[in-house]
């Protein structure tokens, strides 16, 4: 491109009355014309704030954003964008993701902005970053917050999310004092950064990065190293190249993209949340992603990387084992090494330095991919299980529903029910539409009683996310959702349910003339939200199988502002 070619150019460049005003803006703000006319603008979209802990460092990291645009010869411009926390925000995260997105995207379009640099990492803003940037198809680069260190207690590395279920568990069975909880407390998330077990952040992160939307390596590279400066550098001189090669998503997120992030999900052993919201990128992008392509490709790629829930490591592991590209390496033969990245090149693959954490095909940690999609006459539009980090005796198995209505009821009744071993916990209300926002409850609670016995796993069924650090046998995304009358909300206690991962079935043994009959029975229950933007949500959210996107943010975007 030519300077007069640039986007920001209509702003800043032409002899009119509005470029004017412009460019007396911009004095205003102290720049003199040599800083900035003739050079890309490079909006840095940074998703800091003081409530989201993963993000605490990112108002250093857009400075090394900064200095690299500086040195490629580019304008940087932060822009503040919500900061959608999963640590603190309520009822979900998952209910404003499509929010960032929306802003993300109309930020990109109404301001003079020639490329983009998103920063994020927690849960959602990954997804809705890369979302509102594929809708408004500017040049974009991810910048990964990157993992926090591993935890600390007592000599033992502890997993954010992950340790904290497992001795939350070991406390209610009163095998942990309240002593030792306060300690696992300030040890269990020391720096800053997102989880460093393989949660939903670090498997969002690395989907990026398969995507080719970030510079190799920078998913796993820990938010406190040097080497994250100097990414988020490097980053910055990215953005200023893709400007003027006017390299937009479009480009590069092919149907090819998003077969091999999918490939690598599964590879990596990822989160149950990548299904959901790589169906929604893809959408955004006209790509068909669905939950079959899911299925399919579970049942050929192997869960190589050996870190927790599913393994035993971290992601401070997994990076000085070579991280994405070393686990790409592993699978080359099921990738299409040779597309285009934000790099200027194909995707990057290198040999692994470590075979106990990323394993070789040979040597799986499973066989099978991690996740498996199944369908029955209770998940007609299908549901996911991330079996690989289940107990194996619950793969196949049937016993008797107990039923929980949303959330509240079951932390109110969970230690009275009359559970065993066997029984199959049901929570319903807590899809899209029910949660609101689809929480990450579905890792039900097991009932004290049988932790104090040693139970520590049972099929858990719900229209509900889980938090990709969980584990057990959790069956989740049930869709339909009971809250529009899926067959989840006609269950009811003593209901025999079968789950046969295996057969990739989930059945509720009822009769059907029994179902048609409850379902005659059956009310909606009223919407959570009168107004606001929960009226906007509830009336326009997608099924978990489609991505929870909104109905009306499918497709290309809009229309680019009118010069004038």
């Amino acid at each position: 491109m030519r300077p007069e070619e640039l986007r920001s150019h209509r702003w800043y460049g032409t002899d009119s009355l509005r470029s004017f005003s412009h460019r007396a803006r911009t004095r205003q703000l102290g720049l003199s014309a040599e800083e900035h006319l003739g050079k890309p603008v490079i909006g840095i979209l940074n998703t800091w704030s003081e409530l989201n802990p993963c993000h605490i460092h990112l108002r250093e990291r857009a400075e090394d954003v900064r200095r690299g645009v500086w040195q490629a010869g580019g304008h940087p411009v932060e822009l503040p964008v919500m900061a959608v926390g999963e640590t603190f925000q309520k009822p979900t995260a998952m209910l404003y993701r499509n929010l960032l997105a929306m802003e993300t995207e109309e930020v990109l379009r109404s301001y003079p902005v020639d490329a983009a640099v998103l920063m994020g990492g927690c849960d959602k803003t990954t997804p809705a970053l890369l979302m509102g940037a594929i809708s408004a198809d500017l040049p974009s680069i991810f910048v990964p917050c990157g993992p926090m260190l591993p935890g600390d207690w007592r000599g033992r590395r502890l997993g954010s999310g992950s340790d904290m279920w497992k001795y939350w568990a070991d406390r209610r069975a009163g095998l942990v004092t309240d002593e030792e909880w306060r300690e696992i407390e300030e040890g269990i998330a020391r720096s800053p950064g997102h989880c460093m077990t393989m949660g939903t952040a670090s498997t969002m992160t690395s989907v990026a990065e398969v995507l080719g939307m970030t510079v190799p390596g920078a998913a796993s590279i820990p938010a406190v190293l040097s080497a994250h400066n100097r990414m988020a550098a490097e980053s910055g001189r990215t953005a200023v190249r893709l400007a003027w090669e006017d390299v937009r998503p479009s480009r590069l997120l092919d149907e090819r993209a998003y077969r091999d992030a999918l490939t690598a999900v599964l590879a990596l052993g990822g989160s149950t949340n990548a299904v959901i919201h790589l169906i929604a990128m893809a959408r955004r992008s006209g790509v068909a992603l669905t939950l079959d392509d899911f299925d399919e490709a579970s049942r050929r790629v192997p869960v190589l990387a050996d870190v927790r829930p599913t393994g035993a490591f971290l992601m401070e592991d997994f990076h000085r084992a070579g991280g994405v590209p070393a686990l790409l390496h592993r699978v080359a033969d099921l990738l299409h090494l040779d597309r285009p990245t934000v790099a200027g090149h194909g995707v990057a693959t290198r040999e692994p330095y470590d075979d106990t954490v990323i394993r070789r095909r040979d040597d799986p940690l499973s066989p099978e991919g991690g996740l498996a999609v199944l369908r029955g006459n209770l998940a007609p539009d299908g549901a996911v299980i991330k079996h690989a980090a289940a107990e194996p005796r619950l793969l196949r198995h049937t016993g008797p529903a107990i039923v929980f209505d949303g959330h509240r009821d079951l932390l109110a009744r969970i230690d009275d029910v009359p559970a065993t071993p066997g029984s199959v916990l049901v929570l319903r209300g807590a899809g899209p539409k029910g949660g609101p926002g689809m929480p990450e409850h579905g890792m039900l609670p097991i009932p004290d009683r049988l932790l104090k016995q040693g139970v520590r796993d049972m099929v858990r069924i719900s229209d509900a996310r889980m938090s990709g650090t969980s584990y057990g046998a959790c069956v989740l995304h049930v869709a339909p959702e009971s809250h529009v009358g899926g067959p989840l909300a006609l269950v009811r206690d003593g209901d025999p349910i079968t789950l046969d991962v295996g057969a990739r079935r989930l059945t509720l043994e009822v009769s059907d003339e029994e179902l048609d009959r409850r379902r005659r029975g059956w009310t909606p229950p009223p919407p959570h939200h009168r107004r606001g933007y929960g009226a906007l949500f509830d009336a326009h959210i997608l099924q978990a199988d489609q991505g929870c996107d909104f109905d009306f943010l499918e497709g290309a975007g809009g229309p680019e502002p009118e010069v004038d």
